[in-house]
This record gives C-alpha cells, structure tokens and sequence, in this order.
C-alpha cells in the first residue's frame, strides 16, 4: 500500500480536493455496505475497511454496516464435525446449523466488525434481525430451477417479509455506526439465515439510501473480454444477463442490486475489496474501483 508520507504534498491537496464536492454532496445521506469477501478475512484489509467506514461517519454520511460470513460458517461447521449441504447454491439449515450460524454471525463475526471499528474511533453497535424487530422472515420456498413443481427444504432459511428500520434510524441519529448481522425472525419467534445481499439491497431500499455498496473478491462486472465496466443501468445489466456475459455467482448479487437501483437508491457500487480503501476512493474520489448500477438511465 502507498505510505501516505511518500505522497508530494500538491498530490495530497489534490486528493483532498477531489473529495470535497462528494463530502459535500453526500453530507447526512444514508450509504448501506455489504462487507464480504477477502475485505473480510485479511488483517490489512479489515482495518482498512474500518477506518474508512469511521472517516464516512465523521465527514457526515450515514454508514450501515451489513455483513456475511459464510466462511467462518464452513469453518465453524467443520469444527463440530457438521459438513456444510447446499441445494442450488444455498446452505441446508437446519436447527443444528442455524444455532451455528447464529453464533458465528451475531457473536464472532459481528462482534469482531463492531470491535473494529470502535478501535478506529467509531461507535458501532451490533443488530441482528431481531433487534427493535428490523427483520421479519419467513421460510423460503425453494422451487426446482428444472422443474418448478418440485420444492426443495433448505430449512430455517429465511425471506424478508419486512424490515423495520426505526432502531437503525435511532441509532445513525445518535451517531451510532450499525452494524446488521443478516438473521431473521418469524411469527414464532424461530430465526432464519437469510442471504446478507439481499438484507443489504433490501435495507437500502428502506432506508432510501443514497449509495449501496457491495464489497466482493472481483474487480467489478465484467465485459466479455475480462475488461472492467464502470458504469451500467438496470436495462444493460438485463442485457449482459440475455447474452450470457453475467452468471453464476454474480447473479443473486445483481438480483439484489438491480432491485435497489430500480427502488430508488441513487447509485449501487460493486467494488473490489480486495484493493486497500477501494470502497472510499469509489465514494469520494473519480476514480472507478467497481462497477456502478444508477438507478436510472
């Protein structure tokens, strides 16, 4: 990583500057992040995503933290002898493995987020879906990608009914951080593991917030000669999914933000984690790290 003292002083200045219109432009708007990926896992990376999350906070914005762990998950899992069961890329949960998911995500992960950022000088506070009731759920129904008259029991996996926001809007007015741990809730108090893009598009969409930004293990989207696309609307994401340059796993993820963008979130970001600072020099600078979906054309 460049060392900020090797840095002319003019080449500062301008760094400095370029930020400004955004600091001004963004000051008290709502920008929901997806933390995922090597972003995640790696020391450097951790911290640099915490100090940048801090530094949002303090020039004015209104960061939400929501966060995955599907690794630790695995991880966790293996530990306890439990091999993880997929159906059509989704984790079989059932009550075994959602007391797992429930601990790893609203205690070990979340908690190392939330610790992270109160070193770099923040104020977060952890929630999951059942804090101030943010998160209703229900089960998901699970159909057959080749035959739809067939559904599959993933178990306690969860579908947003609905989220209340109140507590994430009390605690960004007293100048909290959240910090959105993806778990569910459902009519008998039973939790749901729900897919952390989706809570993340969804929360966005609720919140009316200015920016989502989703942290991956991958440059941006990409065109079909592997060159980074900086800037798409909704039609030409359609567009690439027809023709087969987006699939696999990019797909549920631009599901989610595809939906976001179309609901009325200005701008979704999806930015490579794996770059030091990515998610700020893609805020605050013209300088594209990702990709980004506007919401309209």
């Amino acid at each position: 990583m460049t060392d900020l003292q090797s840095i002319a002083p003019r080449d500062k200045a301008e760094i400095l500057a370029q930020a400004l219109p955004y600091i001004r432009q963004f000051h008290g708007k709502t920008m929901v992040i997806k933390y995922g990926g090597n972003a995640m896992t790696d020391p450097a990376l951790q911290q640099d995503f915490a100090e940048d999350v801090v530094l949002l906070k303090l020039v004015g914005m209104n960061p939400v933290v929501v966060h995955g762990g599907g690794p630790q998950i695995e991880q966790a899992l293996k530990k306890l002898g439990k091999k993880g069961e997929f159906v059509q890329g989704m984790r079989v949960t059932d009550a075994e493995t959602m007391e797992v998911v429930e601990w790893v995500l609203a205690g070990e992960v979340q908690q190392d987020i939330v610790g992270l950022i109160n070193q770099a000088g923040g104020k977060a506070v952890g929630l999951t879906g059942r804090d101030g009731g943010l998160i209703r759920a229900r089960k998901l129904k699970m159909l057959d990608h080749h035959d739809p008259a067939v559904e599959h029991d993933v178990g306690q996996v969860g579908d947003i009914v609905e989220i209340d926001p109140s507590v994430v809007k009390a605690l960004q007015d007293d100048a909290f951080i959240p910090v959105v741990s993806p778990i569910g809730f459902g009519e008998d108090n039973e939790s749901y593991n729900i897919n952390a893009d989706v809570v993340a598009s969804r929360l966005a969409t609720v919140l009316q917030a200015e920016k989502l930004v989703m942290l991956t293990n991958i440059p941006g989207v990409l065109d079909k000669a592997g060159q980074l696309l900086p800037e798409l609307t909704p039609q030409q994401i359609d567009s690439l999914i027809a023709d087969g340059t987006i699939s696999g796993g990019m797909l549920p993820k631009l599901a989610g933000a595809i939906d976001a963008a179309k609901a009325g979130v200005h701008a979704v970001h999806i930015v490579d984690g794996r770059v030091p600072h990515s998610m700020l020099l893609e805020i605050l600078t013209d300088q594209a790290y990702g990709t980004m979906i506007r919401s309209q054309d």
